[in-house]
């Protein structure tokens, strides 16, 4: 069960072939699972159902991250109820996500580990680029994940519940592909691919969830990206463009105090008690490393960790990226060979 990540919904992310003309189905992580005997299933978070015009925003201040790890068991409960009535088995399944999907399936994990065996659905684990917490080294990162949460708290406190994709990145990807050249109307002085280059590939000058971070590895020249290095112009560009088009703040607060641990929290915190079976996917230039102390943190015996790196550490601003992990050109080799593995074996 694969599980998208922020202004992407399961075929963005996981099957990008069906909205993108840039990617064919063997560049999908999905596909490429499925193809190797691997039953792959996805579930979208409910903002991501919203329709881009006439939204009736009331219910979009339920949907934080503990209405989100409901649902996940409720859609794990569904995936396993039909693979029993068509013949697949009463298996637990494993539990992967992107993003903060992987921050989610941490967090199911961590819920799920209160409940008798019985009553529980995971069999393992895949976190694909997140830390679920922070490393005591990283103090600063999280006092940035507490500030984050304590403004956008304040937001929805005065009445602001959705994060709206369709003024930033819908248009950001779509303006980048259809009118590359022209004047960007999100980034002032700068074209609409420049535009899209810049939020990509130095990410960090928005959102900095740890040094250098960014979603697209991307070419720099005098100190600006001017081409991506692993992953397509025109399928990053699709990605952006085809967002769900509202999201829910409230989910995106939660998960910034999550992160944050002090207060009260939208969740009590169980992560000590996973024990399953847990593989984590990184990239340099992501969360990558940073994610290797959350993996420290479980009761699970048996970890493995794969971090994609490809370039010397002095140079990570332009390493593997983010989202290169779904969308680079090597990424099934580097690595979504290593996870196929691994759920195979497991």
């Amino acid at each position: 069960m694969l599980m998208h990540g922020d202004f992407a919904t399961f075929t963005t992310n996981f099957v990008p072939s069906q909205i993108s003309p840039a990617a064919k189905p063997d560049r999908d992580l999905a596909v490429y699972l499925a193809k190797r005997g691997i039953d792959v299933w996805g579930v979208d978070r409910r903002w991501t159902t919203a329709p881009a015009e006439g939204t009736d925003f009331s219910d979009f201040a339920g949907m934080g991250v503990a209405q989100a790890v409901s649902d996940t068991g409720l859609a794990l409960s569904f995936a396993r109820t039909i693979r029993t009535l068509t013949g697949g088995g009463q298996d637990r399944l494993f539990l992967g996500g992107f993003s903060s999907g992987a921050q989610l399936t941490y967090l199911y994990a961590a819920e799920e580990s209160q409940k008798p065996l019985s009553q529980r659905q995971v069999k393992g684990i895949v976190p694909i680029d997140i830390y679920g917490k922070l490393s005591p080294a990283d103090e600063s990162l999280r006092l940035y994940a507490c500030a984050n949460a304590a403004d956008e708290y304040d937001w929805v406190a005065q009445g602001f519940v959705d994060s709206d994709n369709s003024t930033f990145a819908q248009p950001l990807g779509a303006l980048a592909a259809s009118a590359p050249w022209g004047d960007s109307p999100i980034f002032e002085g700068y074209t609409n691919r420049e535009a899209m280059l810049g939020f990509v590939s130095a990410t960090f000058l928005l959102y900095e969830p740890k040094p250098l971070y960014h979603l697209v590895a991307g070419m720099y020249k005098n100190g600006f990206p001017t081409t991506l290095r692993y992953s397509s112009e025109a399928l990053v560009s699709d990605w952006l463009a085809h967002s769900p088009p509202h999201e829910s703040l409230v989910e995106t607060a939660d998960r910034d105090a999550m992160w944050c641990g002090t207060g009260t929290l939208p969740l009590a915190d169980h992560l000590a008690d996973i024990s399953v079976p847990l593989f984590y996917l990184g990239a340099a230039g992501g969360f990558g490393d940073h994610g290797l102390y959350t993996t420290t943190l479980v009761a699970s015996t048996d970890v493995t960790t794969h971090v994609v790196r490809r370039l010397p550490a002095s140079s990570e601003i332009e390493d593997f990226g983010h989202a290169d992990l779904l969308y680079a050109e090597d990424a099934p080799a580097l690595a979504w060979a290593p996870l196929a593995q691994w759920l195979l074996a497991h």
